[in-house]
């Protein structure tokens, strides 16, 4: 029997399945008063509502469907598609139309989200969205400077965010309030929902049982207009956990050793989905540890299956409604017995130890029995510098009650650090609830430096003084562009320990530290609660609600001074290229890894993410150069001249000359920023082709016009010189599935033009934005077809 026949003959019994399910429902509301498995969304959008018994009735859907049990994964999936009983949900095939809940951005992608949301011309976002200002503010001398300082310096950028969340029904969330993550978990995420937001993290509220994505700043803004988020449907990693965690080990290990089984593109097209009775012991905060730093695998995201510590978590965080409305759906909000996976990786939480990542990159994992002799081995700097604790991945209640513990086992037995530690909290109302259980005062004591609620050095905003800087995620030069600098990846309670002995290879587990009266202190396991007993501070005061009047944010004026050198109205690109693209010059041969880190780096050019022409003069001034080795230098090969990266690429943009870029493994990986896509675009670059792109980064590119090809045979990547004239052939028969033809012609020395196959990913859709120019080309266009349109009626 054909899939369609299949659901014909299957219509019957959902007819009768959504009866009785209605007659359910009619019969305990008729009882209680209320439809059980309703909740509003968030405790700021009362007037919207989370409905379990309608999710359960679309997993009934997709399940009968589909003809085969679902993993966790598919039901979010099948329960916010358009296309529900249209197409067989085919892993790596299907193209998914989804409705997402929500969508968040922060403030550097926020800038250029908003400035692409404004030129569609609508009034309201069409999907819930919140702004949180957390980038932007610089790490340096603690909370009470940086974040005057912030509020100062980026009081342009704030107040055109502010103003633009009034105008367009977005909420926004002040500079201080919190890391986008941690705010959206401690307000937002809820079990079996879909959201999206413009920061690679965004899978953090995996931990609560949400999908959740990370995108460019051009998919937000497509759900923002009211468009669909369109995803081929992934594959799914399965990972068995068993057993409990033991005294010293944490959930961050629990991260560390995957991320080193799975790499940092082992993920990709993927969504990793965690099974197993390991689950049901670990805390809400603690999974969302997991889930946060899965992006660092290339995964689409990572989740959770509903446990009893997510429903303790929504109630410390005030939300009993969506507590009880999810214990309803309990059932559904987990994989169905018999779901199969296409990969089942399998970890003993009793028997796994605490591990150490790095340096350079987040999937090199040692164990920490095994690191000195590791770090001897390859010859890593022997003494710490200083230690980093909080982010969006480590800054829970239970993190920082079990580094305080450790720290006053330390202060107690009269140890001093060795070392400055800088503390990130990841919120206000983290903050707060530490303050008022006497976790923070721990830290004081210690003489750390208590950084703002921001990310700080986890992205870059951070200014370290007199020393090398280190971070929570460690890419080469993530922070500062210093391919020398070391960064290693623990949990809270590891990085704790180590501060008080500057030995790199320091082991609190087994190792002493010789205290100045010559006697020895040893550690012991940390302690810490997961939740507050009287649940988590209230600090509602740094939220803005947005009008709820339409008349009254229509008057408001979003605030873009015309001699700003931080924000910029956007122009529309040119429409995609009909013929051939013949003649380019190749910018640049990226060699090895090229992160959007590389393409467009954070730090002080965080002030012009709105600003699109001034930003571009970053544009991969961190690729290395396959032709030299050395980075932000180039040949123009127009005139023969060595120069910077964007200013040849100005040079080539000004003389109407083409030009492309040949990558390397994974070309994009790491954050989601869009403008990695947006400046090539805005400087000329037609094509980048490589061996293989990171998820967001290919799809950004596809968004804005340029064209994201892969070598059909990734040996040509070493056949392609940088000195060579690249042509791309079909690009007016250009169609999903569709190859194109790459035509190199060496122009230093001997040697004939050579062909090769170009492979794509682009569907109908993204075919479009092509030759429109850009997705937001296109969605400008039809509406002024639809306007012409209904002008007519």
């Amino acid at each position: 029997m054909n899939r369609p026949m299949l659901g014909q003959a299957l219509s019957h019994r959902r007819n009768l399945y959504l009866q009785s399910q209605y007659a359910h429902l009619r019969k305990l509301a008729t009882v209680s008063g209320h439809v059980p498995g309703k909740a509003p969304l968030s405790r700021f959008e009362p007037d919207q509502y989370i409905d379990y018994g309608d999710f359960a009735r679309k997993v009934e859907l997709g399940r009968s469907f589909n003809n085969r049990p679902l993993t966790y994964t598919e039901k979010i999936l099948v329960a916010h598609m358009d296309n529900i009983e249209e197409e067989i949900l085919e892993r790596g095939k299907t193209l998914l139309k989804l409705r997402p809940r929500r969508v968040a951005c922060q403030d550097a992608t926020a800038q250029m989200a908003i400035i692409q949301f404004m030129s569609a011309g609508l009034s309201s976002t069409a999907a819930p969205t919140s702004v949180h200002c957390d980038h932007l503010i610089v790490g340096k001398k603690g909370q009470d400077v940086d974040l005057p300082n912030a509020l100062n310096v980026h009081k342009e950028v704030f107040d055109f965010l502010s103003s633009a969340c009034k105008r367009f029904n977005i909420g926004f969330w002040k500079a201080g309030a919190g890391i986008i993550h941690q705010s959206i978990l401690e307000n937002y995420a809820f079990p079996g929902g879909l959201m999206i937001g413009a920061d690679s993290h965004t899978p953090n509220a995996g931990g609560l049982g949400m999908m959740a994505v990370g995108v460019g700043g051009a998919d937000a803004v497509d759900v923002m207009a009211g468009l669909p988020f369109e995803l081929k449907a992934p594959g799914v990693i399965g990972v068995r956990l068993k057993g409990r965690l033991s005294d010293w080990t944490a959930p961050k290990d629990v991260i560390n050793q995957l991320v080193s089984i799975l790499t940092v593109k082992g993920g990709t097209g993927n969504i990793i989905e965690f099974f197993g009775p390991g689950t049901q012991s670990l805390s809400a905060t603690g999974m969302c540890t997991i889930t946060n730093m899965g992006a660092e695998t290339g995964a689409t995201t990572s989740i959770f299956p509903y446990s009893e510590a997510m429903n303790s978590y929504l109630k410390a965080t005030h939300r009993h409604e969506i507590a009880a409305a999810a214990d309803f759906a309990a059932n559904e909000l987990k994989a169905d017995e018999g779901a199969e996976y296409d990969q089942v990786i399998e970890i003993d939480l009793s028997t796994l130890e605490p591990h150490v990542n790095g340096p350079f990159t987040p999937d090199l994992s040692t164990p920490i029995s095994k690191f000195r002799d590791v770090s001897t081995q390859e010859s890593w700097p022997s003494k710490l510098t200083a230690g980093f604790i909080g982010s969006c991945t480590n800054s829970s209640f239970q993190d920082m009650t079990r580094a305080a513990g450790l720290a006053k086992q330390a202060l107690t037995a009269g140890l001093k650090p060795k070392m400055p530690l800088f503390v990130s909290p990841g919120s206000e109302q983290t903050r707060e609830t530490l303050r008022a259980s006497g976790a923070l005062q721990v830290f004081e004591e210690l003489g750390s430096t208590i950084l703002p609620n921001a990310c700080g050095p986890c992205c870059g905003s951070f200014d370290r003084e007199g020393m090398e800087k280190a971070s929570d995620i460690n890419f080469t030069g993530r922070l500062d562009g210093n391919p020398a600098t070391y960064n290693f990846l623990s949990s809270p309670e590891m990085v704790m320990a180590k501060i008080f002995s500057d030995d790199l290879g320091f082991n609190p587990m087994k190792d002493s530290i010789k205290k100045d009266d010559g006697s020895e202190f040893r550690f012991s396991p940390p302690e810490g609660d997961p939740l507050p007993a009287g649940g988590y501070e209230n600090t509602d005061y740094v939220f803005t609600k947005p009008p709820s009047n339409s008349s009254e944010r229509n008057n408001v004026q979003v605030q873009i001074p015309e001699s700003s050198d931080r924000l910029q109205r956007l122009s529309p690109f040119p429409p995609g290229r009909k013929d051939d693209i013949e003649n380019c010059v190749i910018l640049i041969k990226t060699k090895g890894k090229c992160t959007t880190d590389h393409i467009t780096p954070a730090g002080p050019w965080f002030r012009f993410r709105g600003h699109l022409d001034n930003i571009s003069n970053n544009t991969l001034i961190g690729a290395v150069n396959a032709e030299n080795d050395k980075t932000n230098l180039v040949t123009n090969w127009v005139t023969g001249e060595e120069g910077d990266t964007p200013g040849t690429a100005r040079a080539y943009k000004n003389l109407g000359q083409p030009w492309v870029v040949i990558g390397d493994y994974n070309y994009g990986e790491g954050s989601s920023r869009e403008h990695a896509a947006l400046q090539p675009r805005y400087l000329g670059c037609l094509a980048i082709i490589a061996r293989s792109f990171a998820r967001i980064h290919e799809t950004n590119l596809k968004k804005q016009g340029v064209l994201a090809l892969t070598f059909a045979n990734e040996e040509d990547y070493d056949r392609v010189h940088s000195s060579d004239r690249i042509s791309i052939l079909g690009i007016s028969e250009i169609a999903p599935g569709k190859s194109l033809t790459l035509q190199c012609t060496p122009t230093v020395g001997k040697g004939p033009a050579w062909t090769a196959k170009l492979n794509h990913s682009m569907t109908s859709e993204q075919v479009e934005y092509f030759k429109a120019g850009s997705a937001l080309n296109l969605m400008a266009n039809r509406k002024r077809e639809s306007d012409a349109a209904t002008s007519l009626l």
